[in-house]
């Protein structure tokens, strides 16, 4: 009679293909082995450890998190052997919900309690209904930079030696991808929270600061280097009871009271806070700047943000859609403070007439702000989405109904034309700037120069033929010298070709600047916006205008400090004057109200050059030298690293395709006319493709009252996978 023996381990189970995994609860600072096998789903890991620790709370809103591979286990069906979950493993059973501390567009902190699983998208979309501000796929979070960060590109920063740490048994793996340490709490808790405070924010203070910790720059990867990442479910530990005893969370803002906070900021801000501004000295540091935006397709958990880290809320994409003063009061004033905020720490020039109209506006907000104000009416203030889009539906619009401009009776059959002497200079190397008179006409998207009126009256082949379609039209206005020119870039096959125009008057000058930035977008004199485009242009020039009558008394103001108005390099011209100067701009602005000097505010920064073009260095295929790239709203450019001009555009509706090659990290756009490969130096390849497929996105979204977000699609577009 034969017998059979059973091995057993040294615990006394059987061997059986079992092992032993090891769980770190994070509420209870305490660890947990289960005995498990690999077929064992997640579900029913939480479940047995749930039963063994045999405590009576709500256990909902809690995942398992990987730290060794910095990866959330949220498919409660797939197994461990699916994950590749092995007996070293330590996995960490934690709050999917925790605090984090967020710096909002006015320089203020607030604590949140946001989900740290899900995609940064989803969390910042969270975010965004609970502060009330509409359209949350125009923002996104970036992480706090030091001004050590703006002297290097990514790839010449020192990253950290691999460590870990180990504290109670909880392991915290080193951020390999940056310079900066990453110290972070071993429990890393929300739960202890009574759910009724749990989404209260808190301003920022010193009792309140518990454990904020610097975040590193750079997102970790995966180590199999790639984006791919399968989309997550919800199951086991689902938020559902979360979500029902806290249904604001996910539908209106918190409450009237935080909405109103944050419809009005406050006038000034610390001293400790403005010590941390960063004030970018040239073009390559404002490229720099770019690194630190998160990836939206990772948690915030993946990319080294623990519970009570900080980060930076801001509108990272310049396309501003349906912004309505009616409704968007808290959106309008975050888009007026980080314009104010680059304007004083000049991550965006302008001209010192510019600067002043600036500060006056400034000033009247302030003014405003502690007036009551009736409730706004006007929805005809709202500021225009200009795309592709709408230029091909206002085309079909004219085109079937006739222009709402004519000169005289109405007649479709005429092409309206404008006409003037204006003065020209096409710059050459070596060369003095010397106007010359010619006589310009504007036509089919087409300026003719011609030497004399006569010439064109007679059809005299012009002197010069320049195509507007597609070109970039800078402003280059002075009134305190009274000048007034426009700088056209004019695409060519050698790259973009300068031409300088100068009008005699801000009428003439109105008119020329109107139909030239039309025409760059494929309309024609005969669009129905080209009156309300010099209108607009007209009303920004009186902005600019000093009243030599102040329309307030100094001392009614108190004590101005000039650097909460005017930026450094402006405020030294003026000495003793600078606040007359601001005074003497605010008399233009005297009568507006709250809301209309805000979006007054908005209108001029969209003005200047330089506005929503994201910066970033790059190295081109085949370059020994580093350049710009620009990425905009409807466009790409080619830039001088240390001038700015743009060298090459190329515009989003003659691209085919834009695909990375993750490995090594280079990028290549297909367009129609010809193929661009590069590798981008100051920031990691992700987050200038996201910017393109983030500007593309925007460019889809539909006029229709009960739009949704169409997140499967912003994801397909920025993700980066197939």
């Amino acid at each position: 009679m034969s017998t059979t023996s059973t091995k057993i381990y040294s615990d006394g189970h059987e061997i059986d293909g079992s092992w032993v995994l090891r769980v770190y609860v994070t509420d209870l600072n305490i660890q947990r082995s289960l005995r498990v096998k690999g077929d064992l789903h997640i579900g029913g890991v939480m479940l047995r450890l749930v039963e063994d620790l045999d405590i009576a709370m709500d256990w909902s809103d809690h995942a398992l998190w990987w730290p060794a591979r910095n990866h959330w286990l949220t498919r409660t069906r797939s197994t461990l052997d699916q994950y590749g979950v092995a007996a070293d493993a330590i996995l960490d059973f934690t709050p999917m919900h925790k605090i984090l501390r967020v710096q909002l567009p006015d320089m203020r902190y607030f604590d949140y309690r946001v989900d740290f699983s899900v995609k940064t998208f989803n969390t910042v979309i969270n975010l965004c209904k609970q502060l009330g501000i509409r359209h949350p796929e125009e923002l996104s979070f970036c992480k706090p930079l030091d001004a050590y960060h703006l002297n290097y590109n990514l790839k010449d920063l020192q990253p950290k030696k691999k460590i870990e740490s180990q504290k109670n048994g909880y392991y915290v793996a080193a951020d390999t991808n940056t310079f900066k340490a990453a110290t972070h709490s071993a429990k890393g808790s929300t739960s202890s929270l009574d759910q009724q405070n749990a989404l209260k924010c808190t301003p920022m203070t010193a009792s309140n600061h518990r454990n904020n910790h610097s975040t590193p720059i750079n997102s970790p990867v995966t180590h199999t280097g790639t984006w791919k990442r399968n989309n997550n479910t919800l199951g086991f530990s689902s938020i559902s009871s979360f979500n029902a005893n806290n249904s604001t969370m996910n539908s209106e803002p918190l409450n009237n009271g935080l909405n109103e906070l944050l419809i009005q900021s406050p006038v000034s801000v610390s001293l400790d806070i403005r010590s941390k501004l960063l004030r970018p000295k040239n073009l390559i540091e404002r490229a720099r700047m770019n690194v630190a935006w998160l990836d939206s397709s990772l948690s915030i958990m993946e990319q080294a943000i623990r519970e009570y880290d900080t980060l930076n809320l801001r509108f990272k994409f310049y396309s501003f859609y349906d912004l309505n003063p009616k409704i968007d009061a808290v959106r309008i004033n975050m888009i007026y403070e980080q314009a104010k905020w680059q304007l004083l720490t000049e991550e965006i020039d302008c001209t010192v007439d510019e600067m002043l109209m600036f500060a006056a506006l400034q000033v009247q907000v302030n003014l405003q702000a502690s007036i009551p104000q009736s409730s706004y009416e006007n929805s005809g203030s709202q500021l225009p989405v200009e795309d592709d889009i709408d230029a091909a539906l206002t085309d079909l619009q004219v085109s079937l109904e006739g222009s709402n401009i004519s000169n005289g009776p109405s007649d479709i059959t005429q092409i309206p034309e404008l006409c003037d002497y204006l003065r020209f200079f096409k710059p050459k190397r070596f060369t003095l700037k010397t106007f010359k008179r010619y006589w310009f006409t504007c036509r089919d998207l087409q300026l003719r120069l011609y030497k004399a009126q006569e010439d064109s009256n007679n059809s005299e082949t012009p002197v010069h033929i320049i195509n507007l379609r597609g070109c970039e039209v800078t402003p280059e206005v002075h009134l305190s010298q009274g000048r007034y020119g426009i700088r056209l870039e004019v695409p060519s096959t050698e790259g973009m070709v300068e031409i300088l125009i100068r009008c005699d008057t801000e009428q003439q000058y109105a008119k020329w600047m109107a139909a030239c930035r039309l025409a760059a977008k494929g309309r024609t004199l005969a669009d129905a916006s080209y009156e309300s485009e010099v209108n607009g242009i007209t009303a920004f020039l009186q902005l600019q205008r000093p009243i030599p009558a102040a329309a307030i008394n100094p001392n009614s103001l108190g004590d101005i400090i000039p650097e909460e108005y005017i930026a450094p390099r402006f405020a030294k011209k003026f000495k003793g004057k600078l606040i007359q100067r601001i005074l003497d701009s605010h008399a233009n602005v005297k009568n507006l109200p709250l809301i209309e000097a805000k979006l007054n505010y908005i209108k001029a920064w969209q003005s200047l050059p330089e506005y929503g073009i994201s910066l970033f260095v790059v190295r081109f295929t085949g370059k020994n030298k580093d350049e710009l790239l620009g990425i905009a709203s409807n466009r790409v450019m080619r830039m001088d690293q240390h001038t700015g001009d743009h060298l090459k555009t190329w515009r989003y509706n003659t691209m085919k395709a834009w695909n990375v090659n993750w490995e090594v990290k280079h990028m290549m756009v297909q367009f129609e006319e010809e193929n661009i490969i590069f590798e981008c130096q100051s920031a990691d390849c992700k987050v200038l493709h996201e910017f393109i497929g983030g500007y593309i996105f925007l460019s889809m979204r539909s006029k229709e009252a009960n739009q949704t977000l169409n997140e499967e699609m912003f994801h397909k577009l920025t993700g980066g996978w197939d």
